[in-house]
């Protein structure tokens, strides 16, 4: 239990020094359920309990898109969710860092190639980390963001997303986090 514990601190400590190196503040995250089982928002849930205590790393899970530096989404996306999600994509600022988390926002999961579905995130926005998983462990999402943080100082470094690219829906995505733990 003791070397799980120093895992977690060493690897909390690693996302902590990126988050800072990157903002010099902390890193706001936008979770966006897009029509899951919930089993990947439990797990994300889990970032922000006594054990995980994922904020003490500079790490904030906040309410508005507007806020966020980062969507984390989960689930088939569902075509009921298609309009919300792309209103919440929009509301972030740019240089934004969009994360599919879990087998379904990855590929559709058992879901794909269901009417209801548009067979993962990357049908429908451009996607810049995959966290596999069905659910991805707390310590996977971690690494993910590990991830995504060396995405984030890549994208601004470059030109804004425009709105173009969006709706050819160019799909530059390369990163994929391994559960490592």
């Amino acid at each position: 239990m003791s070397s799980s514990n120093d895992e977690l601190e060493r690897s909390g400590r690693q996302l902590e020094a990126r988050i800072k190196k990157a903002f010099g503040r902390s890193l706001a995250i936008r979770e966006v359920d897009s029509g899951s089982c919930n089993a990947c928002e439990v797990e994300v849930n889990a970032l922000t309990n006594p054990i995980f205590d994922i904020e003490r790393f500079g790490l904030h899970i906040v309410a508005s898109p507007r806020h966020a530096d980062a969507l984390l989404v989960t689930g088939p996306v569902a075509r009921n969710m298609e309009h919300a999600l792309m209103q919440t994509y929009l509301a972030t600022p740019d240089h934004k860092i969009v994360i599919a988390t879990g087998a379904c926002a990855c590929s559709g999961g058992i879901f794909k190639d269901c009417y209801a579905t548009t067979n993962g995130l990357d049908k429908l926005l451009p996607v810049d980390v995959y966290i596999p998983g069905c659910p991805p462990r707390p310590q996977a999402i971690i690494q993910g963001l590990m991830v995504a943080l060396d995405k984030m100082k890549e994208k601004a470094g470059h030109s804004t997303t425009s709105s173009k690219r969006l709706l050819d829906n160019d799909n530059g995505a390369s990163g994929v986090a391994h559960d490592v733990f």
